[in-house]
């Protein structure tokens, strides 16, 4: 476990922050920028949790723990010899999100239009969680360019998780009955 005994360090005073390896780099810094979106996804779906309760509940938090586990994983550079072995994303985290996609998306009333975020609270949070994953999954991308040891499956999994958020969005609109479905030139 980490333990946490001081919070601030002044550390990052001049622009810059420690990877998880202590290397210093900008805050800036295409590997902050990844973990630092995909934290911002987890702050977004701590707000739809608030809204959830039962099987959903369990089903958010257990993102938010992989998000954890994500976040570690683009914070700890490649090392060939490590001191520790490194916490990353695994095939299992990335499958668990597809069964639970497959499993919602049964119960769904077909999709005839794209949806705009809204409806419920909890869609329109899980919504935004979706945009975030996105940016998050862009991110990523970028960091790839730069370093190509980056754990593929950290991409795999947010390219999950966003398509998990939209069908979980979804669900909880009715199970698809309350989208809120866009009409493509209705306003003009």
């Amino acid at each position: 476990m980490v333990k946490l005994t001081k919070i601030y360090t002044r550390g990052g005073d001049k622009g810059q922050t420690s990877l998880s390896n202590g290397a210093r780099v900008a805050k800036h810094d295409p590997r902050v920028e990844a973990y630092g979106t995909s934290d911002e996804c987890n702050s977004v779906i701590g707000l739809a949790v608030l809204h959830a309760d039962g099987e959903a509940h369990e089903m958010l938090v257990r993102i938010q723990n992989d998000l954890f586990d994500l976040g570690a994983d683009l914070a700890t550079p490649h090392e060939d010899e490590p001191k520790y072995p490194p916490l990353r994303v695994v095939k299992a985290q990335v499958e668990r999100l597809e069964r639970e996609i497959d499993k919602m998306n049964a119960e769904l009333e077909p999709l005839n239009s794209f949806t705009l975020p809204g409806g419920s609270e909890i869609s329109s949070w899980l919504h935004l969680g979706r945009t975030v994953a996105r940016r998050a999954e862009r991110r990523v991308t970028e960091l790839m360019d730069a370093d190509d040891t980056v754990n593929p499956l950290a991409l795999q999994y947010l390219n999950r998780l966003s398509d998990h958020l939209f069908v979980a969005s979804r669900y909880f609109n009715g199970k698809g009955k309350d989208d809120v479905l866009w009409v493509p030139g209705k306003n003009r």
